[in-house]
């Protein structure tokens, strides 16, 4: 593979799947900086490994995986464990009341900030199904797992969402 054909395939890659990777790996950050510089990263890892890359899954799938990979390598890092905990610190000795606290996070709730307050497993799931739209195939592939797996994934995070919005820990109109 030539040096310009590497570089066709990398422009296409981030076209096509530049945006996907960006919404995918927020959801494991939730900070917007630190994502791109995860993306950013993704893409040269692809570069690289463009040479080896066998073509078993398909690009997308392949992308997702080293994306997946970076996000849960920097949610082990001591940085991002040092920076979780000084933030909680800040919010902690910033907070006025429980009372007004609650209340404004009962405000402020959504449907994407529930899915984000799901256990990562679930997340991640009903992160690549419905706004990736990725084919439980293909979500197998990314996580490295089974697809009976995927779909008890699936299941249970929907399960966990539906109770959640109607136990009215979350306000939301049909």
């Amino acid at each position: 593979m030539t040096s310009d054909d590497k570089e066709q395939l990398l422009y296409e890659a981030m076209e096509q799947h530049g945006d996907y990777l960006k919404r995918l790996v927020y959801t494991y950050v939730k900070e917007l900086q630190k994502t791109e510089d995860i993306v950013q990263d993704v893409f040269i890892k692809f570069y690289k490994s463009l040479e080896s890359f066998e073509g078993r899954s398909s690009i997308k799938t392949y992308l997702y995986r080293i994306a997946v990979n970076e996000c849960q390598n920097y949610l082990k890092s001591w940085h991002y464990r040092k920076l979780e905990v000084t933030e909680k610190v800040r919010t902690w000795l910033k907070r006025e009341s429980l009372e007004v606290d609650y209340l404004q996070k009962e405000q402020n709730q959504s449907i994407g900030e529930l899915v984000s307050s799901l256990p990562i497993k679930y997340r991640e799931v009903l992160w690549l199904h419905y706004y990736v739209e990725l084919s439980i195939t293909e979500m197998a592939d990314v996580l490295k797992c089974s697809p009976n797996t995927i779909k008890t994934r699936l299941a249970r995070g929907r399960k966990l969402a539906k109770i959640t919005i109607e136990e009215g820990k979350i306000e939301y109109e049909y």
